[in-house]
């Protein structure tokens, strides 16, 4: 229920499919086969949307990061009922430098059948690879890219930058960055009395603030309020994050924590 798929694209998927969404609410953002197999029925019933595809992304929008055999569960369970599994990867590259294990063994040796990498959130200035991993989802790719405006007229110049991103290890080495300022926040920020609420695997902090520190933290600071009703905000660090960027915030951060 938090996935950008579900709540960040306006509509998207069901705009470009005609897909119905069913979405699964999670405390962690994360999906288990159990969730997911009360949903999976309908199947030859022409009055029911028929169940094709299963969605996550890795991280998840809650920073939260699946492990290959949780990915492979998933993977099963989608097979075993005819469909796929597709995974937004937009930040999988900072799940590959937590558990310290290759794109493949995230995705191909799981049985993923169509992901994304991506490239945008992770220092590069644009661009998301598009992996399908079955020979009849790549089949039309190319139709549907130009259908919906993804065919750049200079597709040459966001193509480059994944070159040396891969073959330099630059993907890997950006979010070993942005992961340990992310653990280094998270630690001065306890220290400074403030309380997580997601575990950080990621490049993603989430804690809790009262509204004044809110406003206050919000005059020098930018962040995003997660869960406006738990006073649950979200900060998020890059490729770049600084060891001043977050001495400087922490600094800040204890002079209006009550």
């Amino acid at each position: 229920s938090t996935a950008h798929i579900a709540v960040d694209e306006c509509g998207a998927p069901t705009k470009f499919t005609g897909c119905a969404l069913k979405e699964i609410v999670t405390s962690d953002g994360k999906l288990t086969p159990e969730m997911v197999r009360p949903l999976l029925h309908g199947f030859g019933v022409e009055h029911h949307s028929q169940p094709k595809v299963i969605a996550i992304s890795q991280t998840t929008e809650m920073g939260t990061a699946y492990t290959p055999r949780e990915i492979k569960l998933l993977a099963d369970l989608a097979h075993e009922h005819g469909m796929y599994l597709f995974v937004d990867g937009t930040r999988m590259a900072n799940a590959c430098a937590f558990l310290n294990v290759s794109v493949k063994e995230m995705t191909v040796d799981c049985g993923v059948d169509i992901f994304t990498f991506g490239g945008t959130k992770n220092g590069l200035m644009v661009g998301e690879v598009l992996v399908p991993l079955r020979k009849e989802l790549a089949e039309n790719i190319r139709y549907y890219r130009k259908q919906a405006s993804q065919l750049y007229s200079k597709m040459r110049f966001i193509s480059a930058q994944f070159i040396p991103y891969f073959n330099e290890g630059i993907w890997l080495e950006n979010a070993q960055n942005s992961n340990a300022a992310a653990q280094k926040l998270a630690a001065g920020m306890r220290k400074a009395g403030v309380k997580l609420t997601q575990e950080v695997q990621s490049n993603a902090v989430f804690f809790t603030l009262s509204e004044e520190e809110t406003t206050q933290l919000r005059e020098r600071y930018f962040f995003y309020d997660w869960d406006v009703e738990q006073n649950e905000r979200r900060l998020v660090c890059s490729w770049d994050t600084t060891e001043e960027d977050l001495a400087g915030f922490v600094s800040y951060l204890r002079t209006i924590v009550k």
